[in-house]
C-alpha cells in the first residue's frame, strides 16, 4: 500500500538524493507530513552504522522527535517499519533547479523560451 503512495509522490515532488540538517523531508506513515531536519548524529551505541535523526514535525502543534535510522532509511532509499507501521522519509528539493524539475515542469526557461509577466494589467 505505502509503495503505491510513494511512487505517486515521486511523480509529484522533486526529491533530493541526500538528506542533511536544514532539509525539509516528506514523511509517509499513517498520514503524510513534513518535517525539518534539525540534527543528524552518529549513534555509537550500535555496532552498525545508525544515526540519531532529530526532526521538527511541521504539524499543529509542532512536535520534536528523534529517530534512530540507517542512511538508506532517512534518504528515501528504502521503506522501513517502526512499531510495525511502514514509513518513508525523503528530502524535498525546493531549489526549483535541476534537470528533473524542468522535465516535470514540462519545459525549459532560458534563452530559448520567453518568461511571461507575473501580473497582467486589466483595463
Amino acid at each position: 500500500m505505502i509503495e503505491k503512495i510513494v511512487n505517486d509522490l515521486k511523480n509529484i515532488f522533486v526529491f533530493k538524493e541526500t538528506t542533511q540538517v536544514g532539509d525539509i523531508v516528506l514523511i509517509v506513515a499513517e498520514r503524510i507530513m513534513y518535517a525539518l531536519v534539525t540534527g543528524i548524529e552518529r549513534d555509537y551505541g550500535k555496532k552498525e552504522e545508525w544515526w540519531q535523526v532529530s526532526l521538527q514535525l511541521l504539524t499543529i502543534p509542532p512536535q520534536k522527535v528523534a529517530w534512530a535510522l540507517r542512511t538508506p532509511q532517512f534518504t528515501g532509499q528504502e521503506i522501513f517499519t517502526m512499531g510495525g507501521a511502514e514509513r518513508f522519509v525523503k528530502a524535498i528539493d525546493f531549489g526549483g533547479g535541476g534537470r528533473l524539475a524542468l522535465e516535470k515542469g514540462g519545459g525549459q526557461i532560458g534563452p530559448g523560451k520567453k518568461k511571461g509577466p507575473y501580473l497582467k494589467v486589466i483595463k
